[in-house]
C-alpha cells in the first residue's frame, strides 16, 4: 500500500497557521446527517453540527432578539451577508451567539459576543445584490471547543460544482409563508443547481451573477427564508468527512417555491477579498474573476484560512487525528525501510 499521497493530502489539509488547531471543517458530530427542513421541517438536534453558524441578535429586537446569521471563519471573525447591514446603527450593541442551538435556552457551551467593526464589500449593490458579502469583527476571540468550530472557506482549488452533499442552516422563518422565526435552529439538506438552469426562462431570468451559488430543489418545498440570511451552506467533500464553507445565504424569490431555488454568495470566489480584510494577505483591488467552482488541481480538499496567530486561544486539535497521523506515518516509515531492505 502507497500511503505517500495520503499523507501528502492531510499535509494540504493541515493549517499552518492556525491557532484552532486545524478543526475547521470537520464532520457533524452526530452518526447521521440531519434530513430537516429550513421551511417547514422539525428542529435539528443539538449535536448534530460543530456550531460554526451564529446567530446575529439587533438589542432592540422583541424576543430573543435573532435578525440573521453568520459563520465562525476565525476566533475573532464572522462572515455573513452585506444586505443586513444596509441601515445600521449602534453595530457595536449588536449580539453574536456562538455555540447555540435554543435560542432562548443558550446552554453552558454557549457564548456571547459584540461587534467591534463591520466590514461590507465595497461594490456591494443592494438593487442587484451582487458581492452581498460582509464581514463582522468580534469584541474578543471565541475559544473553540468540541461544539464550537470554524467553517472553512475553500480556496479555488476545490471543485464546488461536483460537491453533492450540501446543507443549509439557520433560525429563519420555518413556513412558506415567511412570516416570524424559530428558536430552534433547522437544518435542510439542498443540492447545488447549475447556473444556466437557473438563470433559464421559467427560473430566475438571467438575475443569478456568476459569484452566485444556488442550492435547493426544482419542485421547491426546501428552502432557506427570512432570518436565515448570512448563514452558511455547507458541503461536504466527497470523498472524506470534511465540510467547508461554500456559500452564504443571499436571496430568493418567496420561500421554497418550484424553480426559485435559494442564492448564495460563493465564499470561494471572495476568498482573496476575505483575506484582505482580515490582514492576511494585500488589499486586492477587483472582485477575483475566477469562476466559483471549476478551477482544476489534483486535491480536491479545501485548505483553511489560517487564522491570525499568537493572539487567540488555542483550541484542542481532535486527539483522533493526531493518532491516525501518527498511526499513518510510522506506516509509511515502515514501508520504506522494507522497501530500501
Amino acid at each position: 500500500m502507497n500511503l505517500l499521497p495520503l499523507l501528502v493530502l492531510l499535509a494540504l489539509c493541515w493549517p499552518a497557521h492556525s491557532t484552532c488547531g486545524g478543526t475547521c471543517a470537520l464532520r457533524p458530530m452526530a452518526s447521521h446527517y440531519g434530513m430537516s427542513r429550513v421551511v417547514g421541517g422539525t428542529d435539528a438536534q443539538p449535536a448534530t453540527w460543530p456550531l460554526w453558524i451564529i446567530g446575529i441578535q439587533h438589542p432592540w429586537k422583541t424576543g430573543t432578539g435573532h435578525l440573521c446569521g453568520g459563520s465562525l471563519i476565525s476566533p475573532q471573525w464572522v462572515l455573513t451577508a452585506a444586505h443586513l447591514f444596509t441601515e445600521v446603527w449602534h453595530i457595536t450593541m449588536w449580539r453574536v451567539v456562538i455555540g447555540a442551538t435554543r435560542l432562548p435556552q443558550l446552554g453552558p457551551e454557549a457564548q456571547v459576543r459584540n461587534i467591534k467593526r463591520l466590514l461590507v464589500h465595497e461594490h456591494y449593490s443592494n438593487i442587484t445584490q451582487r458581492n452581498d458579502i460582509a464581514l463582522l469583527e468580534l469584541d474578543r476571540p471565541v475559544q473553540c471547543s468540541y461544539s464550537i468550530q470554524l467553517a472553512c472557506v475553500p480556496d479555488a482549488s476545490l471543485r464546488v460544482s461536483e460537491l453533492t452533499t450540501c446543507y443549509a442552516s439557520g433560525w429563519g422563518s420555518t413556513t412558506a409563508r415567511s412570516g416570524g422565526s424559530t428558536d430552534v435552529l433547522q437544518e435542510a439538506k439542498v443540492r447545488l443547481i447549475d447556473v444556466n438552469l437557473c438563470n433559464s426562462s421559467g427560473w430566475y431570468r438571467g438575475a443569478i451573477h456568476t459569484h452566485n451559488l444556488r442550492a435547493g430543489y426544482a419542485q421547491g418545498g426546501i428552502d432557506t427564508c427570512q432570518g436565515d440570511g448570512g448563514g452558511p451552506l455547507v458541503c461536504k467533500d466527497n470523498d472524506a468527512d470534511y465540510f467547508c464553507l461554500v456559500g452564504v445565504t443571499s436571496w430568493g424569490k418567496g420561500c421554497a417555491r418550484a424553480r426559485r431555488p435559494g442564492v448564495y454568495a460563493s465564499a470561494q470566489h471572495f476568498y482573496d477579498w476575505i483575506m484582505a480584510q482580515m490582514g492576511l494577505r494585500p488589499a486586492v483591488t477587483a472582485t477575483p474573476t475566477p469562476q466559483p467552482g471549476f478551477t482544476s488541481s489534483p486535491f480536491q480538499r479545501p485548505r483553511p484560512i489560517p487564522t491570525q496567530s499568537g493572539t487567540f486561544t488555542p483550541c484542542p486539535f481532535p486527539l483522533q487525528r493526531l493518532v491516525q497521523f501518527f498511526k499513518l506515518l510510522q506506516e509509511l516509515l515502515q514501508f520504506l525501510r522494507g522497501t530500501k531492505a
